[in-house]
């Protein structure tokens, strides 16, 4: 098992699902990162997939009146926080060895190039995953 501090509450999660549209070839998949409130990461296993299996298998008309199916097809990946939820606490950590400088300025974006600050793709702009009714 990994490095697991005693003081940890706070897991965070990668929770794949897809999304099948009648008549469409191509899939659609979300990575959901969501942040899990629990006491072990055996615990933080049981409630990630908990919180996707509920849906799993659900079927619903989208707003061009087709069929699309959810599946839940299980974990990207569960990390603890080390540490509690203020300002400064380290999330996630990522380590990457032998790295040239151009691939260092790929990994570095500039402002507009984040998600935060990139133009929004609404749903209402691509409804194939949205119910009909919202």
């Amino acid at each position: 098992m990994g490095y697991i501090p005693s003081r940890a509450k706070w897991y965070i999660a990668d929770l794949v699902q897809e999304f099948k549209i009648e008549a469409e070839r191509e899939n659609i998949v979300h990575i959901d990162t969501t942040l899990i409130r629990t006491d072990s990461p055996e615990e933080a296993f049981e409630k990630a997939l908990a919180l996707k299996r509920e849906g799993d298998g659900r079927s619903y008309k989208n707003a061009y009146d087709k069929l699309v199916t959810v599946l839940f097809r299980g974990l990207r990946d569960l990390n603890v926080v080390d540490g509690e939820l203020e300002h400064g606490t380290e999330l996630l950590f990522e380590r990457r060895d032998g790295i040239s400088e151009q691939d260092m300025n790929h990994l570095v974006r500039g402002k507009d190039q984040l998600n935060v600050f990139r133009p929004i793709r609404s749903y209402v702009d691509d409804p194939g995953v949205v119910p009909d009714s919202e």
